[in-house]
């Protein structure tokens, strides 16, 4: 028996709809549970094919379990080891390199030391930092706010450098990020399943957290979603997240993407809506029997030169130096060879 696990925290409309669909499909062989876990063992295998993971950006317990269940041939929605390599700073700069839009963006020192750094720890920092460089590219408004966080929090719409500099007083030891705002007229919020499919939903930040998805949207421009879903799926691709949601600022017609690093997005049904609830448990559902089919096979190989077309470009190249050197002579005495077994 190959056991789906759901690995989860305090929400409850999603994790347990999930278990209930999968195993309503009644796949031979396949059974979806909540994960149970005591002490572990090192480099013990897991008794799941697949684990959902819904909580461990939370709890570092958690991660450590997954990587080695990982190790030890659990498929993890979403990979535990690439996530933890990310950013949001970092995942701005790979879309930029992606050719997706994003807003003007700048990586900020500390305001306070790191735990257990001083002055001297900092010896490679530019100080006094050019800031009006800083605010010449960014420009105002724009928003303060970590550079690997999350769910709003420590995050400040500033609008000048009074502004900013208040903010940023209070930004403690949190590396930050200052970014151009988007005065957008339309946002989206995209569930991506399995690097292949995409629910756009429309969604307004500057509501109430329970009342953000707009659940009676007006039409859209077929063009429009037409980009925002390729954007979607290209920035999920090289990201490596088999579950995410990637928001778009519209502005002008361009969808500028603000956040994508979310490989354990909100699934509540009382926020998204029934509608959506079903899209994400039944695809999300598919996923995971998808990939408890295909359990023991060896994990993809994860490079971030793949993704920007570094290989592909190498590889053709390759090629066109090993064609170069085929003599002239033996290239067309090949010719004739297969033209007379013709």
């Amino acid at each position: 028996m190959k056991k789906i696990g759901v690995l989860f925290g305090m929400e409850n409309t999603f994790p347990g709809a999930l278990v209930e669909r999968i195993n309503s499909m009644e796949i031979e062989g396949i059974r979806a549970e909540f994960v149970e876990i005591g002490g572990i063992e090192m480099a013990k295998r897991s008794s799941y094919a697949v684990i959902v993971d819904r909580i461990s950006h939370d709890i570092p317990f958690y991660r450590s379990y997954l990587k080695n269940a990982a190790l030890t041939g659990t498929e993890v929605i979403n990979n535990p080891f690439w996530w933890s390599a990310d950013d949001k700073f970092f995942n701005y700069a790979l879309a930029e390199k992606l050719g997706v839009a994003v807003p003007r963006t700048v990586l900020l020192p500390h305001k306070n030391y790191p735990p257990d750094t001083n002055q001297r720890s900092m010896r490679n920092l530019q100080y006094p930092l050019d800031w009006d460089a800083v605010f010449e590219y960014v420009k105002f408004p724009a928003f303060l706010k970590p550079h690997d966080g999350g769910g709003w929090r420590d995050v400040y719409h500033v609008h000048n450098r009074d502004e900013f500099f208040h903010a940023y007083d209070q930004t403690r030891d949190l590396c930050m990020m200052l970014q151009a705002e988007v005065k957008f007229q339309e946002y989206f919020r995209c569930y991506v399943v399995g690097q292949e499919d995409v629910r756009i939903m429309t969604y307004d930040p500057r509501r109430e957290h329970a009342h953000r998805y707009v659940l009676d949207p007006p039409e859209y421009p077929k063009a429009l979603l037409a980009r925002v879903k390729k954007d979607a799926l290209k920035l999920c691709r090289a990201l490596g997240y088999d579950l995410n949601t990637v928001e778009f600022a519209v502005e002008n017609g361009v969808p500028y993407a603000i956040d994508f690093m979310n490989p354990a997005p909100d699934a509540d049904r009382h926020a998204v809506g029934e509608e959506s609830f079903e899209w994400i448990v039944d695809h999300v559902a598919k996923l995971a029997i998808k990939k408890a089919k295909l359990a023991g096979e060896p994990m993809k190989d994860l490079r971030w030169s793949s993704f920007l077309g570094a290989e592909p470009a190498k590889k053709a190249l390759a090629k066109k130096s090993a064609a170069k050197k085929v003599p002239a002579k033996k290239v067309a005495a090949k010719k004739a060879v297969t033209k007379g077994n013709q």
